[in-house]
């Protein structure tokens, strides 16, 4: 599901609260966005990957029963943060449920259910905030192909895509610009283009899920501490 490029988050928060078909479809497209980072921190946690996905189908599910989003408000800060609140506390629930399920059995609560709280205390939030950023580079990447794309420059921006991240070596730069037909010195200036425009589109998805220009700056200084970490 892609949204129109000039749709943000917030819009989305707010399309989302209701109970119609619209509705159910911007908060699917919300979880769609979010369920990689979920999945990563359920993950870091020390579940299984089957069961960090179900347990993440069931944080979702609780959100598309609705309800459950609606104190997001972009005065309220970053939609991010928001999101890593609600799956904190979802996650605590389902592991108060277990427990509770493990004494009404008869069985006592073991030593891995100390670690495991531990492990939720200390360690899942960068992995959360490592896949947020990954996953929102990789719909920026998305927005600026679809751009191009639409400006006739597909093929450019798919023979460039790799060096987005960095400069090739002269050979490798002389090989890409004989396949897009330019000079090796008009094919540095296209790449420098690229990534600036790849940055704006970062920006701009960044924009999207806080409340304040400031906040923005933050977040993405945020996401280049959580790539480094």
């Amino acid at each position: 599901m892609t949204s129109s490029f000039h749709d943000t988050r917030w819009t989305l928060v707010s399309r989302s609260r209701g109970s119609d078909t619209q509705a159910a479809e911007a908060l699917s497209e919300l979880c769609e966005a979010y369920y990689a980072p979920v999945v990563a921190f359920l993950r870091r946690q020390g579940r299984e990957e089957d069961g960090a996905r179900e347990l993440a189908h069931d944080f979702f599910a609780k959100l598309l029963s609705g309800g459950a989003i609606e104190g997001a408000k972009p005065e309220r800060g970053r939609f991010r943060s928001y999101l890593l609140g609600a799956l904190k506390h979802f996650a605590a629930d389902q592991r108060q449920k277990f427990l509770a399920a493990k004494r009404g059995g008869g069985l006592a609560p073991s030593e891995m259910d100390d670690e495991l709280a531990d492990v939720a205390v200390e360690m899942p939030d960068a992995e959360f905030d490592r896949q947020w950023a990954l996953t929102l580079l990789d719909n920026a990447l998305i927005d600026l192909e679809q751009e191009m794309a639409q400006e006739g420059k597909g093929q450019l921006f798919s023979l460039l895509k790799p060096a987005l991240t960095g400069l090739s070596q002269s050979p490798e730069q002389e090989n890409l610009a004989h396949q897009a037909g330019l000079s090796v010195d008009a094919l540095k200036m296209s790449l420098h283009r690229m990534r600036k425009r790849f940055r704006a589109s970062v920006t701009r998805r960044i924009a999207d899920t806080v409340g304040s220009p400031e906040q923005a700056e933050e977040e993405l200084q945020h996401l280049f501490a959580a790539l480094r970490g």
